[in-house]
């Protein structure tokens, strides 16, 4: 008996190609035009309240736009977290979503959102319900929703030096407690579209800060988390 010729093999090779290029028009549709994606809102601010308190020097979350000292620090920090990276698998940040390759990490940070606010942080795009993982072991320092990341982790490392936040969180993992200590690559969540995430377009907000000496978890000085992960 001959075997049937399966029809539309070129077809069904092309559909995968068609459907990335679709996702990452959406995105850039969501990411420009709808001015999504999420920063670290401190208790009882909305989005807006946080930019204002910004411009008027009450600096709630140090200050993102700071050029000078301040992007001294930033960079200061990112080299010093590349550097623990490099000297062990354990001792570094990995990147937070399960199955993506750091080679395929595009940076974001200097990218305008909402038409006068810089990104600060890196989208990693990937299908809704993908494991989110820790990027470091650390302490679970908050369990937060706000308007504009939906549900949000934010993470300190073991030494409390820098915060990492997890943002647009479709769940959280069960049993995820403020408080507990979780290990590198523990999964945190799942990748979604919780807050003013364009909602066709699943991806996670990561940044990643420089803690004060208060180590409030809402405040600390940005990294670009491209200068980390690659």
């Amino acid at each position: 008996m001959k075997k049937r010729r399966r029809p539309f093999i070129r077809e069904e090779r092309v559909a995968p190609w068609l459907t990335v290029a679709v996702i990452l028009g959406l995105w850039w549709t969501g990411a420009y035009f709808l001015g999504g994606d999420a920063e670290p809102v401190p208790p009882g601010l909305t989005a807006v309240g946080r930019d204002a308190s910004w411009e008027a020097g009450a600096g709630a979350l140090g200050a993102p736009g700071a050029s000078g000292a301040a992007g001294a620090a930033g960079a200061a920090g990112a080299t010093d977290l590349a550097r623990r990276s490099a000297e062990g698998a354990n001792a570094g940040p990995m990147v937070p979503v399960s199955g993506i390759d750091a080679s395929s990490l595009r940076s974001s940070f200097d990218e305008v959102r909402g038409g006068t606010r810089r990104h600060e942080a890196m989208d990693i795009l990937a299908p809704r319900g993908t494991p989110v993982v820790a990027a470091v072991s650390g302490r679970i320092a908050k369990l937060f929703t706000s308007a504009a990341g939906g549900l949000t982790i934010y993470q300190f490392d073991a030494e409390e030096r820098f915060c990492y936040y997890y943002a647009h969180l479709d769940a959280y993992a069960p049993d995820l407690n403020e408080g507990e200590t979780v290990h590198r690559g523990q999964i945190l969540g799942y990748v979604g579209t919780t807050g003013n995430a364009p909602p066709n377009t699943p991806h996670l907000h990561f940044a990643i800060y420089r803690l004060g000496a208060d180590k409030n978890w809402w405040e600390g000085e940005p990294i670009d988390p491209f200068d980390v992960l690659r």
